[in-house]
């Protein structure tokens, strides 16, 4: 074997050996070290608690918003509705003529549209309720089991 080649494998045996003994250090640390691992620890999981909750309420409220925005769309037709209505209603008196039922058509149409938007508006709602972060809620109940020493988590 040439020294290149007994580097090489012997970087590579260090590398895992290296690895396995920081491992084993980790696992062996003192009650001292652990305790003052344990704020750090501690602040790091109130940090990725708090990323989640932004991230949940965030995802929330954009649902929220949609289907907000949706029902205003329907409750605009609708207004327009009861104008095309009325239309209907004087060119139905005023005159015999088949315009009231081209302005009935129109308004059918709008009353379809405004239920389509309020449907869907209602659909977009409820993926956003409730508002309250119940994923974050659920993972710091698992936090706190696990502190505990019950339930399932990493060892």
């Amino acid at each position: 074997m040439s020294d290149g080649t007994r580097s090489t494998s012997g970087a590579g045996r260090g590398a895992a050996s290296s690895e396995s003994r920081g491992r084993a250090e980790r696992d062996k640390r003192s009650l001292i070290q652990l305790l003052r691992d344990l704020p750090g620890l501690v602040v790091t999981l109130l940090k990725a608690e708090l990323a989640q909750l932004k991230a949940e309420l965030i995802r929330k409220a954009i649902n929220a918003g949609i289907g907000i925005g949706l029902f205003v769309v329907a409750a605009a037709l609708l207004f327009f509705m009861l104008g095309v209505l009325v239309a209907a209603a004087v060119l139905g008196i005023a005159v015999a003529l088949p315009g009231w039922l081209a302005a009935l058509i129109v308004a059918g149409g709008l009353l379809v549209l405004a239920l389509l938007f309020a449907l869907v508006g209602v659909r977009v709602l409820k993926k956003g309720m409730p508002p309250a972060p119940t994923e974050t809620i659920e993972s710091v109940k698992q936090d706190v089991n696990a502190v505990k020493g019950m339930g399932d988590y990493d060892r």
